[in-house]
């Protein structure tokens, strides 16, 4: 049975400055914490139903593991039908960028992204596609947050975030942009090299002016029908798919 204070505890991090306080966010289900433990990630600890212990994989000594009922289980979790079991895992530092990270390959840069749930969903589309890295300018909404890492259905263990200046980036590794724009070369025409950095906007606003005066390969995808605008994660989607396309050539 938890305290009073271990359920009060959990509670707080579900908001954005008790996480940045104590280092730690929340996943939720099986399949996501399986894959948090065998990867770089270190797991502080686990909340379960009786049922689902039989189903976690061999853990490591220092992982604590506490039986919870559904009630508990309720207060602690993050949504509004419970997976069952629950763990708590420390945010890593920012990990150090270099040049050799991202040669002989293409990245994902999110200018000003601000939904949740869109951040989750480019990062599994990234790992979907074998992107390593994701770099998000510091307006991006936080990747720790419970929607984002939800969406990311465990692929957060695998892809590497970084938060950082974007216009610094951009100026320092003088690899070659791309941009995501309403008004630039077809995407499916467009020569993609063999490394580059691919930049996708804000969901409202696009890719901020300063950006934009950096990129050296405007791209668009053609539109067809009468739609504005498409959802940020699903352009993400399409210029992934079309890279990939193009490597595998």
């Amino acid at each position: 049975m938890l305290s009073k204070s271990q359920i009060s505890y959990i509670k707080s991090l579900h908001q954005k400055k008790y996480r940045k306080e104590n280092g730690i966010f929340i996943i939720e289900g099986i399949k996501s914490i399986a894959e948090f433990i065998q990867s770089s990630y270190q797991v502080h600890s686990i909340y379960y139903l009786v049922q689902y212990q039989s189903l976690l994989p061999n853990l490591p000594a220092n992982i604590k593991l506490f039986e919870v009922n559904n009630a508990e289980l309720d207060k602690i979790s993050t949504l509004q039908t419970p997976q069952g079991i629950l763990a708590l895992v420390h945010i890593p530092e920012n990990p150090v960028l270099s040049i050799k990270d991202l040669k002989n390959s293409f990245t994902l840069i999110l200018d000003g992204v601000q939904d949740p749930g869109n951040l989750g969903t480019i990062i599994r589309t990234a790992d979907w596609f074998g992107f390593k890295q994701v770099i998000c300018s510091n307006t991006t909404v936080e990747v720790y947050n419970p929607k984002t890492v939800q969406a990311t259905m465990g692929s957060l263990s695998r892809v590497k975030i970084h938060y950082l200046d974007l216009p610094s980036v951009l100026k320092e590794f003088k690899l070659p942009v791309f941009g995501a724009v309403l008004n630039g070369k077809n995407i499916y025409e467009t020569d993609w090299g063999t490394e580059g950095l691919v930049i996708l906007g804000n969901e409202g606003q696009g890719i901020s002016a300063e950006i934009l005066e950096l990129i050296d390969n405007p791209v668009t995808i053609p539109r067809v029908g009468e739609a504005e605008s498409l959802n940020v994660a699903v352009s993400a989607a399409i210029f992934c798919s079309d890279i990939s396309r193009n490597l595998t050539k």
